[in-house]
């Protein structure tokens, strides 16, 4: 019988996955000259993947 794990555990590792991801996102963007690479653009990407990933696999 396999277990669901604790939903905590799969929020805080989409959290930190999500900024991971999108740091590197906007590093790139901002070494193309396309973004900044400053605390709010990280932040508001990794909402956006966040909501993403947990609107596509944990719903």
């Amino acid at each position: 019988m396999a277990s669901d794990g604790d939903p905590r555990v799969l929020l805080a590792m989409n959290l930190v996955l999500s900024t991971a991801f999108a740091s590197v996102v906007v590093w790139g963007l901002s070494y193309l000259d396309l973004a900044s690479f400053t605390v709010e653009t990280v932040a508001g990407m990794a909402l956006v993947v966040f909501l993403v990933t947990y609107l596509a696999v944990l719903r």
